[in-house]
């Protein structure tokens, strides 16, 4: 079994940032990639950033330049740097681990964690 856990929510004003960090734990053989997707208001759940196990990135076109997806060295946390924060990015941000546990492949979610960017 898998894991997954998101901190690092909080409010912030227009303008500022704010870092996310998403631990996974269990048995973890392989990680296909790491993503954080959010869900506004009133809206669908959209995928925002994609770290994937051989590194590659990819953003949505509304967060490029200004979020950061990284992963560290033991490949247990990931972190979303989020700066420029603009009243749109207001969201629940959820992690999901895309990875290969205990010989099966499985998609694996947080519980979220809340960003609002508000004056």
């Amino acid at each position: 079994q898998v894991q997954v856990v998101e901190s690092g929510g909080g409010l912030v004003q227009p303008g500022g940032s704010l870092r996310l960090s998403c631990a996974a734990s269990g048995t973890i053989f392989h990680i296909y990639a790491m993503n954080w997707y959010r869900q506004g208001p009133g809206k669908q759940r959209e995928l925002v950033a994609t770290i994937t196990g051989n590194g590659g990135t990819y953003y949505v076109d509304s967060v490029k330049g200004r979020f950061t997806i990284s992963i560290d060295n033991a490949k247990t946390t990931v972190y979303l740097q989020m700066n420029s924060l603009k009243p749109e990015d207001t969201a629940v941000y959820f992690c999901n681990a895309d990875v290969n546990s205990n010989s099966r492949r499985g998609n694996y979610w947080g519980q979220g964690t809340q960003v609002t960017v508000s004056s």
